[in-house]
């Protein structure tokens, strides 16, 4: 039964699939902590409260099948049942992440899920495992109780102390024995609550009281020490009571000011006096913050910045970027009018008003546009977070021992891009396991500790964002590389000896090309890092690979922060107007006739210590373009690690390009990855720089750097 009307039951659908998503991503990462440290209980206790959100939340959106399994997924990690269960228990959070997702992806196409079944045999199996519980332990004698209670319960307490209410500190021991924590604590919480009102509590919910060994309070009353003792006393659930008066002296009353510094001193980490004259008590010392404590603080923290955040689908800001292209437009337009103004009325008095109003104009619209491509920027960490996962599940099935090492989760990357770049990083970081990392016995052979390292880097470069995926394996075998290139026909026998160090790396992109020995589950098919090309020549990326043979590879990989808007060079070639970003300009020089030279049927230049392979846009195109003059213009174009020159009939100058993506029935050449409007109404055509690289990568050797 749906109480909603349709369209706010699929607002509320799509923000179940989000939410999901990152209860499912915290699942992920909680299986990962739990194999790190399969004693710790709090890691458990987690997994079932995001394994409760699931349910509760996919009841609501009527995915009854979801939340059932969730139900069964809750019971099964009851304390009682996972007693004699604990090795297990990893598998069956990873089962059920993998479950979980698979239902939701059926949703999400409104197909039937799966049933689930694996994760059931999961549960069964705990289900039928026999506890090994062991005998009760004794009491502990004289337990000690903290009462370390925090700022928010000190408060409360110092309130009721000062309305003349007695306040007591009350810790209550649960039997050892108990079976049923959670329920013992809400028996001992309804008994508080008939005695008084509680003042703080720890733990603080049902959830948390599962592994608890006693249950601490503070309660406002007006019973004595001896009547409150008499109603704790609960036979079979509580085995010792410890009772406390709290005075005045004890919890001495605070003004704001004091809360407030604090407060602060408490963030910033450092110690904070006030100098005030005071008749009353010295200050107790606080004691050491507690884990609750902290988790507390984290709640307070997540529920600071829910309550500023405002969840906006992707498209809505896609649509202000649209519409800020748009202006970027209009204002290249108002400048051509104004130069076309400056012309006719060059001692207009209105001339120098309207450069005035334009330039405005401009600074505006650069904090808007900036403004709004920050909301479009996310952090890497959302995209590093899988990865964990992905390599543990693939060192298993390949027999490595590996250490995942993160750095640079926090640098900012347009979400758009970051969501494309999933699957390329994922082919990267398995081949990495698969092909990169050596077995155990291997490593220990050559002299290196048995678990292998991939590390995962991200830094901002210019106007680009770097992603390092590195390991310390074995390192790419050219030499085999090259021969299997050889037996498939990529390239010849011939063609292969003048192959540099670079140009024998760069076949591992080759389409159906492997080096490994045998097709598994994880790799061997060599359809991966072409796949990865392809992505990468989509947004408009690059990738710089750096092997050494027994120390590791390293894949660097380089986007643009945006897909919106680019600074680029406008020039012209047989007639047509072109433009290429920026950013990949080296530099511009000229070259006349004779400084042209031809390697292997191929035109290059030296410039300085390198020879550049030289491109002509009406060649590749098939343009019927004009011969070359005397002096040509040549674009010195960087994509990665490759350089080439660029043979140009004119320079046109430098202008911000809003981006507009082309139909595949206006352009059949992927040397363009778009076009954009001038304000004078031209079309420009906007060159996709890493097709345009690695075309030349798939020529024959040239002996230069290319």
């Amino acid at each position: 039964m749906n109480f909603f009307p349709d369209e706010r039951a699929a607002e509320l659908r799509e923000l179940f699939f989000e939410s999901a998503q990152e209860l499912l991503q915290e699942l992920n990462e909680a299986g990962i902590e739990l194999e790190a440290h399969p004693d710790d209980s709090e890691i458990v206790r987690r997994v079932r409260r995001i394994v409760h959100t699931l349910k509760g939340d996919s009841a609501a959106c009527g995915f009854q099948e979801l939340s059932s399994l969730a139900h069964e997924m809750e019971d099964a990690l009851a304390p009682q049942a996972i007693r004699g269960a604990q090795n297990s228990l990893v598998e069956v959070i990873f089962t059920a992440a993998d479950t979980f997702q698979a239902m939701l992806a059926a949703y999400r196409k409104s197909l039937p899920p799966p049933t689930g079944e694996a994760l059931r045999e999961h549960i069964r199996q705990i289900a039928s495992t026999p506890s090994k519980r062991q005998p009760a332990p004794a009491p502990v004698e004289g337990f000690s109780p903290k009462f370390d209670w925090n700022a928010a319960q000190r408060d409360r307490i110092s309130n009721a102390l000062g309305h003349a209410e007695r306040v007591f500190n009350i810790a209550l021991q649960i039997d050892p024995s108990s079976g049923m924590r959670s329920a013992a604590f809400q028996l001992i919480r309804n008994v508080l609550e008939g005695v008084g009102s509680i003042l703080a509590i720890h733990p603080s919910d049902v959830a948390s009281a599962e592994f608890a060994a006693h249950i601490e309070a503070a309660i406002a009353t007006q019973h004595s020490k001896s009547a409150l003792a008499k109603k704790c006393r609960i036979p079979s659930v509580v085995t010792e009571i410890t009772i406390q008066q709290v005075s005045e002296a004890q919890e001495p009353s605070q003004d704001l000011l004091d809360v407030l510094l604090q407060a602060e001193a408490h963030a910033s980490g450092a110690a904070v006096s006030v100098n005030k004259p005071r008749a009353a008590q010295p200050r107790p010392v606080p004691a050491p913050e507690s884990e609750e404590l902290r988790r507390e603080a984290r709640a307070s923290a997540t529920l600071a910045a829910a309550q500023n955040t405002l969840r906006v689908d992707a498209t809505r800001i896609d649509t202000v970027l649209n519409l800020i292209g748009e202006l970027i437009i209009g204002k290249s337009m108002l400048h051509r009018t104004i130069i076309e103004f400056e012309k006719h009325h060059a001692k207009d008095p209105l001339r120098s008003r309207f450069a005035d109003a334009l330039a405005f104009q401009s600074r505006v619209l650069e904090d808007l546009q900036r403004s709004v491509m920050k909301i479009r920027m996310v952090p890497v960490e959302q995209l590093f977070r899988r990865f964990p996962r992905i390599v543990r599940d693939v060192s298993i099935n390949c027999g490595r021992e590996v250490t995942l090492e993160i750095a640079g989760e926090h640098t900012d990357l347009d979400k758009g891009i970051l969501d494309a770049l999933a699957e390329p990083i994922a082919h990267l970081v398995r081949n990495a396991v698969d092909h990169g990392i050596e077995t155990p016995e291997e490593r220990e052979a050559s002299g290196k500790s048995k678990s292998g390292v991939i590390r995962l880097n991200a830094y901002h470069q210019g106007n680009q964002v770097v992603i390092e995926v590195s390991d310390d394996g074995r390192g790419i075998d050219r030499k085999k590389l090259v021969s299997r290139a050889v037996e498939r026909g990529s390239i010849s026998s011939a063609d292969a000896s003048k192959l540099t160090e670079e140009d024998a790396t760069r076949l591992i992109f080759q389409p159906g090309l492997s080096t490994a020995d045998r097709v598994t589950e994880v790799s061997g098919r060599g359809v991966g890092m072409d796949a990865v090309i392809g992505a990468l020549e989509r947004l408009k990326g690059t990738i710089e690979t750096d092997s050494e043979p027994g120390v590791g590879t390293t894949f660097r990989i380089f986007v643009p922060l945006t897909l919106a808007s680019i600074q680029a060079l406008l020039f012209k070639v047989a007639g047509h107007l072109y433009a290429v970003p920026l950013a990949n300009v080296v530099e511009i020089t000229r070259v006349a006739g004779s400084e042209i030279h031809r390697v292997d049927d191929y035109e290059v230049i030296r410039l300085r210590d390198q020879l550049l392979t030289l491109v002509h846009l009406d060649r590749l195109t098939a343009q019927s373009g004009k011969a070359a003059s005397s002096k040509s213009f040549v674009i010195i174009i960087g994509a990665g690690e490759r350089k080439f020159g660029l043979v140009v009939d004119s320079l046109m100058g430098e202008e911000e390009l809003v981006i507009k993506a082309l139909d595949d029935r206006l352009s059949s050449s992927d040397f363009v990855s778009g076009a954009s409007i001038l304000g004078d109404g031209t079309v420009v055509l906007i060159l996709n720089i890493p097709v345009v690289a690695s075309r030349l990568a798939r020529l024959p050797a040239l002996g230069a750097i290319a």
